[in-house]
């Protein structure tokens, strides 16, 4: 059970048989004044644990239970799924790896069982209750299963009860590749999401997803159980039992009444999404079947150096780290890496993008950086690095109940060529290309130039100016996409790069102080290109006029500019040459994102929406 109520990481569930005792199994007396044993588990964890033992008498798990027809005892449904997991198992003995073990129950009855079983679990509460139940000799360590390291081979069984949802998936299939043998067994039972249809993120894994990375990484799939329709019940047992209990609950773990009406809240909405058929509930078990030629993983900051590597390598200069950390820095990027044994050999990235998707805030992402080392480059079917990188890429974080709604880029013609043959993009636009002669640079009667740097940046009557002049745009291109253009972004974009110099400047109105728009410019020996404007769409030709003015004082003969083509006409009002450009502008069509047919010749794109100008 996944939570988005009050930052949780996780709901899951717990419980066994009645009894009208005022004692437990475990010897714990419920006196009305007593306190919950489970008071310092994490919310809901402890919510649902006292529950249990409040209604039931006893906690022995903490996950969903499969409920049999006419079955209303969770213990009962509970024991159910653990008995399938059971005669999922090899014989014993076997080693098995409980990944985010619960109260420790399982790995009790698996180890009288004969097996050998290593358990690890994040939250230290966790560790302290099954330390309690077990024993602190219980083979139990608190950590993550990015860090546990054991030698290849270690285990015959990786076992995710209800705590796959938690973990990356690339994580769990790399885990599974160095931890078991050929032939090993990765088994997970939990909530999937079956289909998406909502922008925010949604905290499931998408089943579909999952079951694709696994063929791609090596695993087969020897069995898949769908077990909604059996594990549902539980929310509504949930939501009887914390209403039963309510008031032993607020005052034995300190609760109040608003945290416990979330809880209920979230759980009728889980509810309505497995009424519907958006989640789901099944058992996977995955066989290891070999290792493969690449590894797939998800290049983290410590990796940098080996991607700035593998970017000298190809393109035959360098990237400074400075310019790394203002692309992927801060949680702005996204990047997937292949490795052959220890060496990246291809890297695939994206920066992500603050948006208005038809005047609704979402994120996009700019595709960039994608390289293949030259010796891998003869696969460009489904079965080489590129594709990997790219259809895992857009599972991971591109498409509806994801973090990143869409996407774009500027791929050159032979990289559009090759995604589009393995229907991982297709075209939605073109780039276009205007130009204009310098002109003198005598200042205008009606309106003046106040710059922008870094000097001034800071100052509220410029903050105030640019923001205005982005909403009022904003307004313009609420039937289009577009990049956020505010204060902050343009602060970033253009005065934080590490390299590149910008010129910005307001266009502000003599005497009146009106703020007609913003120019942002790049200067060479030869030419000025404006890299951005921000403004009403009516006040193009003044900034185009503004533009060539600025061109001329700077040594520039001439002045250009790039525009997705759907927008052109905004620029032909103020004369010019155009020219169209090869340039395709292209959205993700392999995860379940917003349909090309929405976007085809509405995004708003110029120079400065690429990372790379």
């Amino acid at each position: 059970m996944k939570s988005n109520i009050l930052q949780l990481a996780q709901m899951l569930v717990s419980d066994t048989p009645e009894t009208s005792s005022t004692k437990t199994n475990d010897g714990i007396d419920l006196q009305p004044e007593a306190t919950s044993p489970y008071k310092d588990l994490t919310f809901p964890l402890n919510v649902y644990a006292h529950a249990l033992l409040l209604q039931e008498g006893r906690v022995d798990y903490l996950h969903y239970g499969l409920f049999q027809e006419g079955q209303t005892n969770l213990g009962v449904a509970q024991q159910y799924l653990t008995n399938l997991l059971l005669s999922r198992l090899p014989s014993a003995p076997c080693r098995i790896l409980e990944v985010e073990m619960d109260l420790g129950t399982i790995f009790s009855l698996f180890t009288q069982k004969g097996y050998q079983v290593h358990g690890i679990v994040q939250e230290a509460q966790q560790i302290a209750q099954i330390h309690k139940r077990l024993g602190t000799q219980a083979q139990v360590t608190c950590q993550r299963l990015q860090d546990f390291e054991a030698p290849s081979g270690s285990f015959d069984v990786l076992l995710f009860q209800e705590s796959s949802q938690d973990i990356e998936p690339l994580v769990i299939f790399n885990k599974g590749l160095d931890l078991l043998p050929d032939g090993g067994s990765l088994l997970i039972v939990d909530e999937f999401s079956l289909r998406r249809v909502e922008a925010s993120a949604e905290g499931l894994h998408l089943l579909s997803d999952l079951l694709a990375l696994a063929n791609r990484l090596g695993f087969e799939l020897v069995e898949q159980l769908d077990l909604a329709d059996m594990a549902a019940p539980t929310l509504a047992y949930w939501l009887r039992v914390t209403t039963l209990q309510r008031e032993r609950l607020m005052n034995d773990l300190s609760l109040n009444a608003e945290y416990l009406a979330q809880l209920d809240e979230f759980n009728r909405k889980c509810q309505e999404k497995y009424a519907c058929g958006r989640w789901g509930y099944a058992l996977l078990h995955f066989k290891k079947k070999s290792n493969p030629t690449w590894r797939l993983r998800l290049l983290e900051e410590n990796q940098a150096p080996d991607m700035l590597a593998l970017f000298e390598r190809i393109f035959g200069h360098s990237m400074s780290s400075a310019m790394w950390q203002w692309k992927y820095g801060g949680g702005r990027g996204r990047a997937i890496g292949v490795w052959r044994q220890n060496q990246l050999v291809a890297h695939y990235g994206g920066m992500t993008r603050k948006i208005l998707f038809f005047g609704q805030p979402q994120t996009a992402v700019q595709i960039g950086d994608v390289m293949v080392d030259s010796k891998e480059r003869s696969v460009l079917t489904k079965r080489g690095p590129f594709f990997l990188m790219a259809a895992t890429f857009q599972e991971y974080f591109v498409g509806y109940g994801k973090s990143i709604l869409t996407g774009y880029g500027f791929p050159n013609e032979r990289a559009m060529r090759v995604a589009e043959r393995l229907c991982l993009y297709t075209n939605v636009g073109y780039m276009s290309e205007f130009e204009w002669p310098a002109l003198k640079g005598t200042p205008r009667w009606l309106t003046r130039l106040q710059a922008v740097d870094s000097s001034n940046i800071e100052e509220a009557w410029i903050v105030t100016a640019i923001d205005e002049c982005w909403q009022k745009m904003a307004e313009d291109l609420r039937e289009a996409l577009v990049g956020v253009r505010d204060w902050r972004y343009l602060r970033y974009r253009y005065l934080d790069h590490p390299h590149q110099r910008y010129q910005i400047v307001l266009i502000v109105n003599r005497f009146d102080g009106k703020k007609r728009g913003l120019l942002v410019m790049r200067h060479d020996l030869e030419s000025s290109e404006i890299m951005d404007l921000v403004a009403p769409l009516r006040e193009i030709p003044l900034l185009i006029v503004h533009a060539r003015r600025l061109a001329k004082i700077n040594g520039c003969s001439k002045v250009f500019c790039r525009i997705t083509e759907n927008f052109a006409s905004c620029f032909i009002t103020a004369g010019g040459i155009r020219k169209e450009l090869e340039m395709a502008i292209p959205a993700p069509i392999w995860s379940d994102a917003p349909a090309p047919e929405m976007m085809h010749n509405l995004w708003w794109l110029m120079s400065g929406d690429a990372d790379f100008r």
